[in-house]
């Protein structure tokens, strides 16, 4: 069975999307950027629109039923590449203990001049971090 997660935002009937859909126990999170309220958070720092979109993801994975824990995949999108220890940092404190497979690669832009990173995940419902074996 499908389900879709909005936020209710008045680009997803246009465009055609949701933040995040379950299917069975895979949960795929859209790309997600640091927008609360219509309004970038924090232009010019990477670090803090990194925390606030991957706590984006976290919200749009609990009403999934999933957690950071279930996490096997996630897709960073940065504008400079040279933010990508900040970036990393800020996914790092999300995900040091589940460590999902990740990419981090440079676009040319993100939808709003503003923002300077944008995240997917992918996660598989009680998957969990317990018995992973470290690399």
């Amino acid at each position: 069975m499908r389900r879709n997660i909005g936020t209710g935002g008045p680009w997803e009937s246009v465009v055609g999307y949701s933040r995040a859909v379950r299917i069975g126990d895979t949960v795929h999170v859209a790309g997600t950027t640091a927008i609360r309220e219509g309004r970038v958070v924090a232009p010019g720092d990477a670090y803090t629109q990194a925390k606030v979109a991957l706590e984006i993801v976290v919200e749009a994975l609990a009403e999934c039923g999933a957690s950071p824990a279930d996490v096997v995949r996630t897709r960073m999108f940065v504008t400079d590449i040279r933010d990508w220890e900040a970036v990393g940092r800020a996914h790092g404190e999300v995900f040091a203990d589940v460590r999902p497979a990740s990419t981090m690669v440079q676009v040319t832009a993100l939808i709003e001049p503003d923002l300077l990173v944008e995240i997917e995940a992918d996660a598989v419902v009680g998957s969990g971090t317990s018995g992973v074996t470290p690399p």
